[in-house]
C-alpha cells in the first residue's frame, strides 16, 4: 500500500495544481460575463461528450499492459491512426453544429477546428495508466490549461481576454500536448506497424466503454443542458460554476482510483475486490470532511474572484455536493467490473439508469423549482447510482454489501500511512 499512497498524493498534487489552472482560466471567462460563462460551460461539456465518446481506445491499452501484461506497439500505432481519422469526422460534425445549430453553440467551430488531434492526449495516456506510472500522466493532465493559460498571459498586454480568444488558448493547450505525446512514444519505439486486426478485436469492448464514459458525462452535464434550454445561458453559467467547484471533490477520489487501477486489474479476484472495496471506503472517508471545507472555501472566495453574480451558485453547490461525494466512492467499482472482469456494460447499466432518473427528475423540476431543483436531481441520481453499483460489486464479490460499505480496521491503517506519507512529502 507504500506504494499506491505515494502514487496517490503524486497523482492528487499533480491534479489540483490542473484543476488550479483550470479554475484560473474559469475566472477569466467568468468574469467576461454569466453568459460567456455559460458558453464556455457548454463548449467544455460538448467537448467532453466528444472525448468520452471515444475514450474506450485509451482503456484498452490500459487493459493490454494491466490485465494481459503486453506492450502493444502496434495496437498503439492503430489506435492513433484511428484517432485521427475519426476525428477529422467528428471535427465535421461540430463545424455543422456551430453553423445551423442553436446560437449557444456557435463558437463550436474552434472546437472543429482542434478536433482530428483531440483525442490522442487521453486514448495514448492509457498505456500509463496501464503501468501504473503516475508522472506522464501528470503532465499529460497539467500541460494544456498551463499552455491556455499562457498564451493568455502572452496576449494580455495587447488583448483583452474574450471568450473566442479563451476558447482558442484552450484548444491550442489540448492539441499542443496530443501532438507532443504522440513524439514521445514514437522516439521511444512504442510505435510499430499498425494492427487493424487486433483494433477490430478490441472493437466491442472499446465500443462499451466509450458508451460507459458517454452516458457517465451525461449524467454529469444533463443538468447543464436542461438549465439552458429552459432559463437561459446566463443561469447556465452561474449553474456551471457550481458543478465546476463541486467536482472538485472527485480529484481526491481520482487520484486514488487512477494510483490503482493496474491493481484492480489483477486477474485474482480476491486480490483485486479486496483492492476495490480498500479505494472505495478510504475515497469516501476522504470526501466525508473535504466536502464541508469545500463549501466554506467557495462561500469565501467564489463571489469575491468571479462577481457577485455568482453567489448564487453556493446554495446549489450545498445540494449537489452529498451525491458528488457518494459518487467519488464509485469510480473505484466502475474500475473493477471494466479493468478486473472485463464487463464495462455494467458500469454502462448502472450509469444509464442514474441518467434516466437525472434527466428525469431535471426536466420534472427545473420549471418548478429553476436551478435548485436540476442540482437536488443531479445529487439524488448520483447517490442511487453508487449504491446499485455497489450491490452488484457485492454479489460478483462474493461478500456482503456492509463489508463494502462499513469501514473496517483496514481502512484505520490506510488513512495512518496515507497521512504518514502526507507529512513525509
Amino acid at each position: 500500500m507504500d506504494s499506491v499512497a505515494r502514487g496517490t498524493l503524486i497523482n492528487l498534487a499533480t491534479r489540483l495544481a490542473g484543476v488550479a489552472l483550470v479554475l484560473a482560466l474559469t475566472a477569466i471567462t467568468a468574469r467576461i460575463g454569466t453568459e460567456a460563462q455559460g458558453a464556455f460551460a457548454l463548449f467544455t461539456s460538448v467537448e467532453g461528450v466528444w472525448l468520452a465518446l471515444l475514450s474506450g481506445f485509451g482503456i484498452a491499452l490500459a487493459r493490454r499492459v494491466s490485465h494481459h501484461g503486453e506492450q502493444p506497439t502496434a495496437l498503439v500505432a492503430a489506435v492513433v491512426l484511428a484517432c485521427g481519422a475519426l476525428g477529422v469526422a467528428g471535427g465535421m460534425v461540430l463545424w455543422a453544429i456551430s453553423a445551423w445549430g442553436p446560437p449557444a453553440y456557435a463558437s463550436l467551430w474552434i472546437l472543429a477546428l482542434g478536433a482530428p488531434w483531440l483525442l490522442l492526449a487521453p486514448n495514448l495516456q492509457g498505456l500509463w495508466l496501464g503501468e501504473g506510472r503516475m508522472a506522464p500522466m501528470a503532465r499529460l493532465a497539467v500541460a494544456p490549461p498551463l499552455i491556455a493559460l499562457g498564451l493568455l498571459l502572452l496576449l494580455a498586454p495587447w488583448v483583452a481576454p474574450t471568450l473566442p480568444i479563451v476558447l482558442g488558448a484552450w484548444v491550442v493547450g489540448k492539441v499542443v500536448v496530443g501532438l507532443a505525446a504522440l513524439v514521445v512514444l514514437g522516439w521511444g519505439g512504442r510505435l510499430a506497424p499498425p494492427d487493424f486486426g487486433a483494433l477490430r478485436r478490441e472493437g466491442r469492448f472499446i465500443a462499451t466503454i466509450g458508451l460507459t464514459n458517454l452516458i457517465g458525462l451525461l449524467n454529469y452535464r444533463v443538468g447543464l443542458f436542461v438549465i439552458e434550454r429552459t432559463l437561459g445561458l446566463s443561469a447556465t453559467g452561474v449553474y456551471s460554476i457550481a458543478i465546476v467547484v463541486a467536482e472538485l471533490l472527485w480529484f481526491v477520489s481520482g487520484s486514488l482510483t487512477q494510483a490503482v487501477y493496474g491493481r484492480i486489474g489483477n486477474p485474482d479476484r480476491m486480490q483485486a475486490a479486496a483492492t476495490t472495496v480498500r479505494v472505495v471506503q478510504l475515497s469516501v472517508a476522504a470526501l466525508l470532511p473535504a466536502a464541508p471545507l469545500l463549501w466554506l472555501a467557495a462561500w469565501l472566495l467564489v463571489p469575491a474572484a468571479l462577481g457577485p453574480a455568482y453567489a448564487a451558485s453556493l446554495p446549489l453547490l450545498a445540494l449537489l455536493l452529498p451525491g458528488v461525494m457518494l459518487f467519488g466512492g464509485g469510480a473505484a467499482l466502475s474500475a473493477y467490473f471494466t479493468n478486473h472482469v472485463g464487463a464495462p456494460q455494467v458500469p454502462a447499466q448502472v450509469a444509464a439508469g442514474s441518467l434516466l432518473l437525472n434527466g428525469s427528475l431535471s426536466i420534472g423540476l427545473a420549471p418548478l423549482l429553476g436551478m435548485p431543483g436540476v442540482a437536488l436531481a443531479a445529487s439524488v441520481s448520483y447517490a442511487g447510482g453508487v449504491l446499485w453499483m455497489a450491490s452488484r460489486f457485492a454479489r460478483h464479490a462474493g461478500l456482503p454489501l456492509r463489508q463494502v460499505l462499513a469501514p473496517g480496521p483496514q481502512l484505520r491503517a490506510d488513512l495512518r500511512l496515507l497521512w504518514a506519507m502526507g507529512r513525509r512529502r
